[in-house]
């Protein structure tokens, strides 16, 4: 009798719950906190100017913002700050300046005024020296930092603006034909030099003023502290202006094409003339 065939079956066992998928979105999750860690870390140990130039960033990725008052193609009237809208303007400067600690704490020092010539921003000086070192045009850390955020800000925008130095009333006596009007000028100058170097454009600045004291922001109290000011006027874009600059820029390219076709009218002549076989 013949042996019965023995017949083996094996069952494949199912793996362990660790040969899964889900441990992938656990571990992808982990990764993604340690690097918003990182980032943290990273922002908190960066200079002001880096927090501020991420921040605008991630305001505008695009970077739209950035060709207002240039001459790109995309730079357009949308972006033109008119009397309607310097006051979202102010409102965008502050929130920029509360949003830095250093700067919040300097708030009652700024002030910001829509006026009939346009978005004042008043930089108010105290009795230790708020954004200059005392008696001097030298801009101290407060002052820097605060001009640099100001400057990147309004170069993205098409206005020109004036700077202006204002001082008090007390005798500046610490050089010889060196007084109040030479200190106002030359503050309002650092201040102009260093919003050029961090954004204003060249072409930006229409004005800049030194009154002494001329100009109290308090005249019942001349000597008073905050009389000591440096001011930036945000001036305003007229649309009417802009599109009479647009229309002149049109007809001076009319008339540059008549020209170019005129010119080549003639040439043709001329040249047809020469080409004229003479009669004998």
């Amino acid at each position: 009798m013949a042996t019965p065939p023995i017949i083996i079956i094996k069952k494949k066992g199912g793996h362990g719950g660790h040969h899964g998928g889900a441990w992938k979105v656990a571990y992808a999750d982990f990764v993604t906190a340690m690097m918003a860690l990182f980032i943290v870390l990273w922002l908190m140990n960066s200079s002001k100017q880096l927090q501020v130039a991420v921040g605008g960033y991630f305001k505008d990725p695009t970077g739209t913002a950035k060709k207002v008052g240039t001459n790109q193609s995309g730079s357009g009237e949308n972006f033109q700050l008119t009397k309607q809208n310097l006051a979202e303007l102010k409102e965008q400067l502050q929130r920029n300046i509360r949003s830095i600690n250093d700067l919040e704490k300097l708030r009652k020092n700024i002030e910001m005024t829509v006026t009939a010539e346009g978005l004042r921003i008043e930089l108010l000086e105290s009795e230790k020296g708020t954004f200059f070192d005392s008696g001097s045009s030298a801009l101290n850390k407060s002052g820097t930092e605060m001009l640099v955020l100001l400057a990147e800000e309004l170069g993205q925008v098409p206005n020109h603006i004036s700077i202006e130095g204002h001082t008090d009333a007390k005798p500046f006596a610490e050089r010889a034909n060196y007084g109040n009007w030479e200190l106002s000028s030359d503050r309002a100058n650092a201040a102009r030099r260093l919003m050029q170097q961090s954004g204003v454009r060249a072409d930006q600045v229409s004005q800049v003023r030194g009154f002494a004291d001329q100009r109290l922001r308090n005249p019942k109290d001349p000597l008073e502290a905050s009389n000591r000011r440096i001011s930036i006027i945000v001036q305003y874009v007229s649309r009417d202006s802009a599109d009479d600059d647009k229309e002149g820029a049109e007809v001076e390219g009319s008339k540059g094409a008549a020209q170019k076709e005129e010119g080549g009218a003639k040439e043709g002549t001329e040249q047809a003339a020469a080409e004229k076989p003479r009669s004998e």
